[in-house]
């Protein structure tokens, strides 16, 4: 079973995924933040770097990707291949922060991946709101995140709404997080469980 989550910056995806992790003691993948060698060049000049940033992305998402069908283990992945090539890298191009050269070359690599890989068998979608965003990624505090602007967070919001209304390669649950607060009440992580449970008993 593979269980994917998406969603825009600060929409609590990680959070999710540890919680489900242990809830189903399945595997969780996380997506490294941490290692990215790009990230804070990233957000000091994103024109210089965005290229750079969107390949290290692709290829460690392909990889984990592969890692998880051979593993035979359920697991729960933190965002998905998909979000960077409809996402976050024609965002990029679409603001100038990434030529039309680099985008192409990207697209490309991201076609011929995606020729290789499944889709998750569910697809979880955190939909929230910018003020929500901007809630949650204040209340973890990450230093590269404050320059983070509140146009570039609407503009990836409403890519992930165009990106998640033609969605069809899988199963897919939307999960509306403005008015729930998942880490903090077990009766919200419950009834996301309970959706989850409902949407995986349909996959037997």
């Amino acid at each position: 079973m593979h269980l994917a989550i998406a969603g825009n910056i600060g929409s609590g995806k990680t959070t999710l995924t540890g919680l489900l992790s242990k809830h189903y003691s399945w595997d969780a993948h996380f997506e490294d933040v941490d290692m990215n060698p790009y990230l804070n060049n990233f957000y000091e000049d994103m024109q210089r770097w965005s290229f750079n940033l969107q390949v290290y992305f692709l290829n460690s998402r392909f990889r984990q990707i592969i890692d998880i069908r051979k593993s035979g283990k359920s697991v729960i992945q933190d965002r998905t291949i998909y979000e960077d090539a409809y996402i976050f890298a024609p965002n990029l191009h679409s603001m100038g922060l990434m030529t039309s050269r680099d985008f192409d070359n990207y697209s490309s690599l991201f076609e011929l991946m995606n020729s290789f890989i499944q889709a998750p068998d569910l697809l979880i979608y955190l939909r929230a709101t910018v003020p929500t965003l901007v809630n949650q990624i204040q209340k973890r505090g990450r230093d590269y995140e404050n320059s983070i602007r509140l146009d570039y967070l609407k503009r990836l919001n409403e890519r992930y709404e165009a990106w998640i209304s033609t969605y069809n390669q899988g199963k897919l649950l939307i999960i509306d997080v403005d008015n729930i607060n998942i880490p903090g009440n077990p009766e919200d992580l419950g009834m996301v469980i309970n959706k989850i449970d409902a949407e995986i008993h349909g996959l037997f």
